[in-house]
């Protein structure tokens, strides 16, 4: 099993005159996942002026912490008090970098993605370099980059890639010429 964060997004469509309902119990079911170990975070992306669709993000600290959740008794009643409020649910799961720039079953353009990462990356390394950058210039070149990049990936991975897809979320999920949704992000 994994062990990398693990995101859920799951498409709810609302059923015929059921909008608002739908949208209380999404709300619900973020709160009900914030009171199991591994939560991560959660988010609510309301459908376009003319769609219907839901799309709900739930991210855990791995499969396992996920695995727990999803087949909980509290979600099967949470489930279970959810139907007849909407149609047609869709699933997918996403680890590792797709995780970051999945917004339902949407992924933005690579070339978008790799300015997100970038703009993660060069400020980050950059003080890395100028806070250690004295110590490692006595190394030779590879236990140097050995070192920075043994440093520097994982608060990459876990820090600043994170933060920088969340701040340019609007600018990655632009669809041209389309509605734009809403996103709401809960985390612990």
């Amino acid at each position: 099993m994994s062990t990398a964060p693990v995101t859920l997004m799951v498409s709810r469509r609302a059923a015929r005159g059921r909008y608002q309902e739908l949208l209380a119990w999404l709300h619900e079911g973020e709160q009900l996942a914030t009171d199991f170990p591994g939560y991560l975070g959660s988010g609510i992306l309301a459908p376009p002026a003319d769609g219907d669709a839901f799309q709900i993000i739930f991210r855990f600290t791995n499969e396992q912490t996920l695995h727990a959740w999803e087949f909980s008794a509290s979600r099967r009643a949470w489930l279970q008090r959810g139907d007849g409020l909407f149609e047609r649910p869709t699933e997918h799961r996403a680890s590792g970098i797709e995780g970051w720039f999945t917004s339902g079953l949407v992924r933005p353009p690579r070339w978008k993605q790799a300015i997100a990462i970038w703009l993660a990356f060069f400020p980050v390394s950059l003080l890395f370099n100028l806070v250690f950058g004295p110590w490692l210039s006595a190394l030779p070149l590879l236990p140097r980059i050995l070192l920075s990049t043994a440093a520097l990936t994982p608060l990459m991975v876990y820090c600043f890639i994170p933060l920088s897809t969340r701040l340019l979320a609007n600018w990655l999920n632009a669809a041209p010429r389309a509605g734009k949704a809403t996103r709401q992000l809960h985390s612990r």
